[in-house]
């Protein structure tokens, strides 16, 4: 390999390498259904990147954001990882995670799923079952 193409690596292998995605094949799904952005423009797989590039990864509702500090093809440890990836996601976007974790968590509306056993008690006493 030449100098030049030691410098750069697909996206797709890097974000895998990192431990940003559990498997190469859904890092290269992410790509594919524009989840991803290099420098604020969506990317195929085949992207290669940078040290130094801004990489933007839509997961649940908000955009993570990660910079490229070093380039990585093999996968490494979590340990390891904390060298080659720094996370700069801004706290507006954590924070709009967390409320909506705590919202998930707070409201359930009654009589969606399972009936209890008192509820299905009385659904059988009036006919209903």
């Amino acid at each position: 390999m030449s100098k030049n193409e030691d410098n750069t690596i697909r996206i797709d292998k890097w974000l895998w390498a990192v431990r940003i995605y559990k498997t190469r094949n859904l890092a290269n799904a992410a790509c594919n259904n524009n989840q991803v952005k290099v420098n604020s423009v969506l990317v195929k797989p085949s992207r290669l990147i940078h040290v130094g590039d801004c990489i933007q990864v839509k997961k649940t509702p908000i955009f993570h954001t990660y910079k490229v500090l070093a380039i990585l093809s093999q996968r490494q440890s979590a340990k390891v990882v904390a060298n080659y990836v720094e996370d700069i996601t801004p706290p507006e976007e954590i924070e709009k995670l967390q409320t909506m974790r705590l919202q998930k968590s707070v409201v359930r509306e009654k009589g969606l799923g399972r009936p209890t056993k008192k509820e299905r008690r009385s659904l059988e006493e009036f006919g209903y079952l």
